[in-house]
């Protein structure tokens, strides 16, 4: 069977890559079309890579026309929600504006079957969880609000143009690649699991922790974490649900189990062996007590479920290619933000 192409925006980066070995190992072929502004050329090892911005026109239509793509997996995007707020201009334009170059660029070569990466972050602050796809849409921050008006942007685009698409919220990504080959590469590095990585070795005198008098059982914040390798799957049983005529959807990706800020800290001095200096800091605005998902609809929908639920299994995955991987020496360690 001929192996076909599925052009993966972003497939240098950190889920990217992980997509990228996911697609590889399904039989496709993956073409991993980044800037390398944020990604990493050794990330892309299971297909060839065009450097290119989703912003430039031309570099997609070259793209489209040697690979003829099957499929676009849309992951390119700048995704810190701090830097969001203090350059709003640079979100609305990498993210809205390029995913609408993309768009414009599937539909010069007649190609409308799109995955993209959406977030948990559309919901905002919702009153309840587990959080199920009817929550009201209610983004409080620059990043949230591109992701969530490119969600409508492809509705649009669907109805007019008969585009395909499944939007994928997920929650917190976490862990690398069991089999060590990519992990976790962000510079500078803002997230909670890397970061306490970053304590117990050193590179930062703490770790802050972000109030400890939640309404949880140990008070400090619940959150959803699910492994980067059932992410990356979760998008090929998209392709796959579309390309077989599957219906337009938007779903959740998680796991459905809360987990603490705690529960991550003892997971980390279990699995690095050494203690985790950390300080207690305020609440930050905003920061609901418990997000964590209903994932019943993509099982209904793809026949996804999360496999990996293991929190400490997921710390130790991204621990080994921490270890491995990172260039600690040179790494930034930017601000401060937890997950």
């Amino acid at each position: 069977m001929e192996r076909r192409h599925v052009l993966v925006t972003g497939g240098a980066g950190y889920i990217g890559s992980h997509a990228c070995k996911a697609l590889a190992k399904a039989n496709y072929i993956p073409v991993a079309f980044d800037n390398l502004a944020l990604g990493h050329e050794k990330a892309v090892r299971w297909g060839p890579l065009v450097v290119g911005d989703i912003g430039d026109g031309d570099s997609l239509d070259r793209a489209l026309a040697v690979y003829r793509p099957i499929a676009v997996i849309h992951f390119a995007a700048f995704a810190y929600v701090g830097e969001s707020v203090r350059d709003p201009g640079k979100y609305y334009t990498n993210n809205v504006s390029g995913t609408l170059s993309l768009l414009e660029a599937m539909r010069r070569t007649d190609l409308r079957t799109m995955v993209f990466s959406s977030t948990c972050a559309t919901y905002g602050e919702p009153k309840t969880s587990p959080i199920r796809e009817a929550e009201p849409q209610a983004p409080v921050n620059p990043y949230g609000r591109t992701k969530w008006m490119i969600e409508q942007i492809l509705e649009d685009y669907a109805s007019a143009y008969g585009f395909q698409y499944a939007a994928l919220r997920y929650f917190n990504a976490c862990g690398s690649d069991p089999d060590g080959e990519i992990g976790e590469w962000h510079d500078p590095e803002f997230h909670l699991i890397p970061r306490a990585f970053m304590a117990v070795t050193g590179q930062i005198p703490h770790l802050e922790v972000f109030g400890d008098d939640y309404d949880t059982p140990d008070g400090t914040c619940i959150r959803d974490y699910i492994h980067v390798n059932d992410l990356a799957r979760a998008h090929i049983q998209a392709v796959q649900y579309l390309l077989k005529g599957g219906k337009n959807c938007r779903l959740n990706l998680g796991t459905g189990q809360p987990t603490s800020v705690m529960e991550i800290i003892r997971a980390v001095e279990r699995v690095t062996g050494r203690p985790l200096p950390r300080r207690l800091a305020p609440r930050r605005p905003g920061d609901p007590a418990v997000l964590f998902a209903d994932p019943a609809r993509a099982r209904e929908v793809l026949g996804f479920t999360a496999e990996i639920k293991d929190i400490t299994y997921m710390v130790q995955t991204a621990w080994n290619t921490y270890i491995d991987g990172q260039d600690l020496a040179q790494l930034h360690i930017g601000e401060v933000f937890q997950d």
